[in-house]
């Protein structure tokens, strides 16, 4: 059986709530390998969680997407012994390719104080080794070619050349539950990730305008559910002309067409209000970025929601187009995001781009009056 060495971050500072968090994520670790039909065991130790599979290369591919990981390395166990510690760096370096025309460097750090050896004394020892035995030469920078890391705990000790990046944050589940507002566009997803990657459950709701965009939105829910280890992803799907087809021929009544997505996003903010106390849910998510379409001004922002009940997350808030679109390819998202698309029916042609308070109460009193 192999091993992988799981790394959490901001876990280990919850204080007298870390066991919950870990609690979470050795439980979200398991949940990932059952997803992929992967055999294993899931464990920790102090500040540690271990993975033991026999499938250690297919493991490391799904476990590096569950949030709450930092990194993670496939690891050779050896006795805590100098002697052992040596033969499997230089095993390792090996595997690597170490030769002459490359660098490598060692990371020692030493758990178990009453290991002879300190940590530095451990680089010296097992660097001058490898070196001797590969030609190599040391570089202690980040630019080094190889870095063997080096972890001496109680008994045994732990060998590694890899350190593949995780993708942080809480383990999904421990942050309660939202509902998101998922178009077939590029933002949302990427704002639906990002709060998953909070420890949020989310459940994605769809106002289906056209079947180009909800098979957009579908496959981006597949997409995301790859990141969802220990939460199903479970979308659902409403007729967006039924719910804002009413009030755009109101707001054409009364001459206000410019407030059409205004209105339009209040009435399909009120309807994911609904499915959210149905579901438990504590909050909405949406995709918006501050200025990036008429909407999302901040007058705007502000009247979408006045009078809502529910909290409205917005963590694309402050960043620009660049860099939800980078943020979308490293997820998968933006491959399916940047499909042929199909524009709202409901789009007027010159949309509000200040609303203010006073208006917007007028017209909800007179969209009130109009419906009794």
């Amino acid at each position: 059986m192999g091993l992988i060495l799981i790394r959490y971050g901001e876990i280990g500072l919850k204080g007298k709530n870390r066991n919950f968090f870990i609690k979470r994520l050795r439980r979200n670790l398991r949940d990932c390998l059952k997803k992929n039909g992967l055999p294993g065991t899931v464990t920790s130790e102090g500040q540690r969680i271990y993975v033991e599979t026999d499938a250690v290369e297919e493991a490391v591919t799904h476990l590096q997407r569950v949030f709450g990981v930092v990194s993670l390395s496939p690891v050779t166990q050896v006795p805590a012994d100098i002697e052992h510690i040596k033969d499997a760096a230089l095993r390792l370096a090996r595997e690597a390719g170490l030769n002459p025309a490359m660098s490598f460097h060692t990371a020692a750090r030493r758990a178990d104080k009453r290991f002879p050896l300190i940590s530095p004394e451990i680089n010296r020892v097992v660097g001058g080794y490898v070196q001797a035995a590969t030609g190599a030469r040391v570089d202690l920078s980040a630019a080094a070619d190889l870095e063997i890391g080096i972890e001496v705990r109680e008994g045994y000790a732990l060998v590694f050349g890899r350190s593949i990046p995780g993708p942080g944050g809480l383990p999904l589940g421990t942050q309660g539950r939202a509902m998101v507002l998922l178009s077939g566009g590029i933002d949302s997803p990427v704002a639906a990730w990002l709060m998953m990657r909070r420890g949020c459950g989310v459940i994605p709701v769809h106002f289906t305008s056209s079947e180009v965009e909800t098979a957009k939105a579908m496959d981006n829910c597949a997409v995301l559910e790859r990141y969802a280890y220990g939460w199903d992803i479970k979308p659902i799907v409403l007729d967006h002309a039924e719910i804002v087809g009413p009030i755009v021929e109101k707001l054409r009544h009364i001459g206000e067409v410019r407030w059409t997505c205004i209105f339009c996003k209040r009435a399909l903010l009120r309807k994911a209000s609904e499915l959210a106390d149905l579901h438990r849910a504590q909050a909405i998510i949406m995709g918006d970025s501050l200025g990036q379409v008429a909407s999302q001004t901040l007058n705007n922002l502000a009247a979408i929601t006045y009078g809502l009940d529910k909290p409205v997350l917005r963590p694309l808030i402050g960043m620009d187009k660049t860099e939800i679109v980078a943020l979308a390819r490293r997820i998968g998202t933006f491959e399916v995001s940047t499909r042929r698309s199909q524009r709202c029916p409901f789009l007027p042609p010159n949309p509000l781009t200040r609303a203010h308070l006073p208006k917007l109460q007028e017209i909800i009193a007179e969209l009130e009056r109009l419906s009794q």
